[in-house]
């Protein structure tokens, strides 16, 4: 099995509760709160954690919130390398509110970098981007750092034989669609994100695999997986389109369902799976997170009883 590193630029500290009744003005008495190390990268390492695989991650941190997460890191047994920023690494907040069960979430916004801290960065990155390794660039992009930074890691990973997954937002995102080349091995993204990158709504399954096709055919990526919800997703690749879509499930929190899907994916990848096996656990894993609350992630017992109802067909 090929080793798998994942990069989080722009990580957080995921802080998330309960209130009975979110209302303006008087304070709120919350619930025991639970702490994560979070951000898209340590996400996914967390969740290939969970279910059964190793990975490193590359995470960049500063300050006391740095210094809380990279212990964090530890106790959940993650291997980190961590990349030390100025100013302190910021926070996230998930709120239930359990009269209605809907969930508020805010993201705090983290230091800016200079370009001197972007250049170090990379630098300290690439003795990580080994041969055969699947890398998986996941989350936002901090203030400073340049849109197309997705575009540099992915010379980089090529130049070194290992392959870049990439699941980001944003300019960055719109960067990494309208890259010429080379093609990142995978790119992820949503239905809304493609819509937002795109300036086009989609209809259907097939519509998302028509724009799928288009970036593949520009040079952006040999593989994209673009998801709809609860609905299920589409898969495309050179040579093949398909959806695969999961059994009914019932939600407690969508937090992690991406990041879970990601990780299931890279692992497939990483052991050798084809592309449709690697999504069809990716949106088992996806399944599976969505039935934990708050900021956990995907449990392997339950992501291999939902891949069981996982249907995949040709669009």
């Amino acid at each position: 099995m090929s080793e798998i590193l994942t990069i989080t630029l722009n990580p957080a500290l995921d802080v998330s509760t309960s209130v009975d009744t979110v209302t303006p003005g008087p304070k709120l008495r919350c619930a025991e709160p639970r702490y994560d190390p979070g951000g898209g990268g340590v996400n996914v390492s967390r969740a290939i954690l969970r279910l059964g695989g190793q990975s490193k991650a590359f995470v960049a941190l500063g300050g006391d919130t740095g210094a809380t997460f990279k212990a964090m890191l530890r106790a959940d047994g993650i291997t980190a390398a961590h990349f030390e920023i100025g100013g302190n690494s910021r926070q996230s907040f998930a709120i239930v509110e359990t009269s209605s069960g809907k969930q508020y979430r805010f993201q705090l916004p983290g230091p800016s970098w200079s370009p001197e801290q972007t250049t170090a960065m990379l630098t300290e990155l690439a003795p990580h981007l080994k041969p055969d390794c699947v890398v998986v660039m996941s989350g936002s992009v901090p203030s400073g750092v340049p849109a197309d930074i997705a575009g540099t890691i992915n010379k980089m990973a090529i130049e070194a034989g290992a392959q870049l997954i990439l699941d980001t937002s944003g300019k960055a995102l719109a960067s990494a669609a309208a890259n010429p080349g080379p093609p990142f091995a995978l790119m992820r993204m949503d239905g809304a994100e493609a819509t937002e990158v795109s300036g086009k709504n989609f209809a259907s399954p097939a519509d998302l695999a028509d724009y799928g096709q288009q970036l593949i055919n520009s040079g952006a990526a040999l593989r994209l997986v673009m998801s709809i919800g609860s609905t299920g997703t589409v898969g495309v690749s050179a040579t093949e389109r398909f959806f695969c879509q999961p059994p009914k499930i019932k939600t407690l929190s969508a937090v992690g369902a991406g990041d879970s899907m990601v990780a299931a994916i890279a692992m497939h990848l990483a052991a050798g799976a084809s592309f449709r096996d690697a999504v069809r656990h990716g949106v088992a894993a996806a399944g599976s997170a969505v039935l934990t609350p708050a900021t956990e992630l995907c449990s392997k017992a339950s992501a291999d009883e939902i891949l069981e109802k996982v249907v995949t067909a040709e669009i």
